[in-house]
């Protein structure tokens, strides 16, 4: 068993914070760390019968872990009674006595996550493959139908200027990578202001408000172990008031390719049956009523977004602060997500 996790969970403190919420008695079971959670931790265990994931920060964030997770905690809760699927919230603790950082109980989500694996039912049958990609598509627009106000997400996010300011903030965050010695610049991305300029020309000029995932791609949902469906989407930790419809073009940015090559390593295998991005469109059209004529603006700005984030990892192994091959890696990530974006803008332009 891996052991790293007790420096972060306190058994006895937990125990004692689930008596106080009635969560069960007695000891805690058979505790087990559970892949994904590549920042955060993820521990699934046992009291009375009952089975629970404890999900909480690592012990040195890159960010601020606790407001993370009582973002998280937040959303979770408003999510409780929608028909968007998501892991269902138990408890939260916003207090950083109990374990020294803010965290929750959830229930165990009972499915897999299709880019560590896939199980036979899946592997085997192209046509559910087929219904997986499109159920992804499903899940974006039953959290695009959202309205925050009604679940109490009012005030999560500022959405005035939201899509003015997305390519001045991500051009200032590159330019900001300029304090980490040797990194090359910019320009080894690509054109960089070409996209920029361009989006800034096509911005739409409105929006229809709602909630965003954030990150919403293929390792970031769950889908149930008998069929096609989502079990839930996962890591809710960048959710926020926006424009819905970044949430289908940070999809449609990351969708591999017919052939399975994507921007990234994280592509199911067997690849063969997903649909083209095109589909994906379509699917969302039919579970929403938003403008979607502009739909490719977003796929462009969730490359170029994207990309700059990858960029950031890249830029400090440069200054000996992160792992190189690491940085190089995603760096060949952003300068494709670069490529994809142009193709994207060259395709509109010559229409």
């Amino acid at each position: 068993m891996n052991h790293s996790w007790e420096a972060l969970v306190d058994v006895q403190r937990l125990a004692q914070w689930m008596d106080a919420q009635g969560l069960g008695e007695g000891a805690i079971v058979a505790p087990t760390v559970l892949a994904g959670g590549t920042q955060n931790l993820l521990l699934r265990f046992s009291r009375s019968g009952d089975d629970y994931v404890l999900r909480r920060p690592p012990l040195h964030p890159r960010a601020d872990g606790n407001a993370t997770m009582r973002r998280e905690i937040r959303v979770l809760g408003a999510l409780a009674d929608s028909e968007v699927p998501h892991p269902r919230l138990i408890a939260g603790c916003t207090d950083t006595e109990v374990l020294g950082a803010a965290f929750y109980l959830m229930e165990p989500v009972e499915g897999f996550n299709a880019c560590a694996g896939m199980p036979v039912l899946h592997a085997r049958d192209p046509a559910l493959r087929h219904a997986m990609g499109l159920a992804i598509a499903d899940g974006a627009a039953a959290l695009g139908r959202l309205v925050p106000s009604t679940i109490g997400l009012s005030d999560l996010g500022r959405l005035d200027g939201f899509l003015e300011r997305q390519v001045p903030r991500w051009r200032a965050q590159l330019e900001g990578y300029a304090e980490f010695e040797g990194w090359p610049g910019a320009a080894s991305l690509g054109d960089v202001d070409a996209v920029g300029r361009w989006l800034e020309a096509h911005r739409p000029q409105a929006f229809v408000p709602g909630l965003m995932h954030g990150d919403y791609h293929l390792a970031n949902v769950m889908y149930r172990n008998d069929g096609p469906q989502l079990a839930a989407i996962v890591d809710w930790e960048l959710a926020v008031q926006g424009d819905p419809l970044l949430d289908l073009g940070w999809l449609l940015a990351t969708w591999p390719d017919t052939d399975g090559e994507a921007v990234g390593p994280d592509v199911p295998r067997p690849w063969q049956g997903f649909p083209k991005a095109e589909e994906l469109i379509a699917r969302y059209a039919r579970g929403s009523q938003r403008d979607l004529s502009q739909v490719h603006w977003y796929a462009v700005l969730a490359c170029y977004k994207l990309a700059i984030l990858l960029e950031g990892s890249h830029a400090r192994a440069w200054a000996g602060k992160a792992d190189r091959a690491t940085g190089d890696r995603l760096h060949a990530m952003a300068r494709k997500l670069f490529e994809r974006a142009a193709l994207w803008i060259e395709a509109r332009t010559s229409r």
